[in-house]
């Protein structure tokens, strides 16, 4: 026992007296762990980070020893100039599942030790390969990916006793994610193409088991036909989601995504083929709203053609009335619109469409279009 204890007070000596030289983590005696991540697109961010807190040193965190500004020698680990570690302990990490922009540099997918330079006016957020360093103490500079400026925001209420990482500001593409201690914020924006993550996330998915679900497989060729990409694949995936071998998923939504698709690829004739397969096989509410997009489109004969057969067919139940007076209105008929939207007010299933449809004859009355 003599001799395990001497060997223990011989590593505690080697210990430099400037760092941390308890190993040991108690609550609310160091520094708190924390995973923070979001979701923007299919892309997944994820900080992991230690935090520090203030302990009554406001107004002595920055350009002081906790945190110097510029590159600082810390007197360990390599002795070089190193940035500060953007937090506590082991090495801040960032990751990112897919490619990214931070402030508009691109930056490639992993995970990444992050640095910061702090200036007075400026910081340079450093992203590093290395990624299980402790803090800064092995920062080498030949392992940087990306360097790039923001600026920080300075007086910012209300006090920060603990330092955090935060997002803001998302939007279909971008997120602010920036870190806050005592007063001070300093923020960044991480920006995605959405288009080319989001496929690469669906073809993916679609390599799997849910590769032999027809609903998959339809929202996926669906996606590439409203976002206008990737029709050949696209094309492959509605092919097997109607196939005898999968169950033959037949119906108006999904034959009319391959009628789309193959009007993209110029095979026109095809197309027309399948949509008039498509529309035998339509309910009444996808025949009307078919008949809509159709004027969303601007393709107005189409649409009175899609309108009259679905009021023929269905005998004028609710709610092809609706559709006969869109139409009618379309082409400045609005007495016979009028005709219409009163036998469609008389078959409306609800309060809620009732409403709608008064308003529609307030206006037809006026002579005014339906929009």
């Amino acid at each position: 026992m003599k001799a395990i204890f001497r060997t223990f007070l011989i590593l505690m000596a080697l210990v430099p007296a400037g760092v941390n030289s308890q190993a040991l983590r108690i609550p609310d005696t160091t520094n708190i762990s924390n995973l923070v991540g979001r979701k923007l697109g299919a892309t997944q961010i994820e900080v992991a980070y230690n935090a520090p807190a203030l302990r009554g040193r406001e107004g002595n965190i920055w350009n002081t020893d906790i945190v110097p500004f510029d590159f600082t020698v810390l007197g360990y680990g390599s002795e070089v100039a190193s940035p500060w570690r953007a937090g506590a302990d082991e090495s801040t990490r960032i990751t990112f599942s897919t490619d990214v922009q931070i402030n508009g540099e691109n930056l490639p997918a992993g995970t990444y030790g992050f640095f910061i330079a702090v200036y007075q006016d400026s910081c340079t957020l450093i992203f590093n390969r290395n990624s299980k360093g402790w803090g800064s103490y092995f920062y080498n500079e030949d392992l940087d990916i990306l360097r790039v400026t923001t600026t920080q925001e300075k007086n910012i209420e209300p006090l920060k006793e603990r330092l955090q990482y935060r997002f803001y500001d998302q939007t279909e593409d971008s997120v602010v994610l920036a870190l806050e201690w005592e007063n001070w914020r300093i923020p960044f924006t991480i920006s995605i193409d959405t288009r080319s993550t989001l496929l690469a996330d669906i073809q993916e998915q679609l390599s799997g088991a849910i590769g032999f679900d027809p609903p998959s497989l339809i929202a996926g060729a669906y996606w590439c036909l409203n976002n206008e990409v990737n029709y050949p694949q696209a094309l492959q995936w509605i092919n097997s989601a109607t196939s005898p071998a999968l169950g033959g998923q037949n119906t108006f939504g999904a034959l009319n995504i391959k009628a789309g698709l193959l009007d993209k690829m110029g095979r026109q004739e095809e197309a027309k083929k399948i949509r008039s397969e498509a529309l035998e096989n339509a309910s009444i509410l996808e025949m009307h709203q078919y008949g809509r997009q159709l004027l969303a489109a601007g393709k107005k004969e189409e649409a009175r053609a899609i309108f009259e057969k679905n009021h023929k067919i269905h005998n004028g139940a609710w709610p092809t009335e609706v559709g006969m007076m869109r139409i009618e209105s379309t082409f400045a008929n609005y007495s016979k619109a009028l005709k219409y939207a009163t036998k469609a007010l008389e078959k409306a299933p609800d309060e809620g469409n009732k409403r709608a449809i008064n308003e529609m004859i307030t206006l037809l009355k006026e002579g005014k279009a339906i929009q």
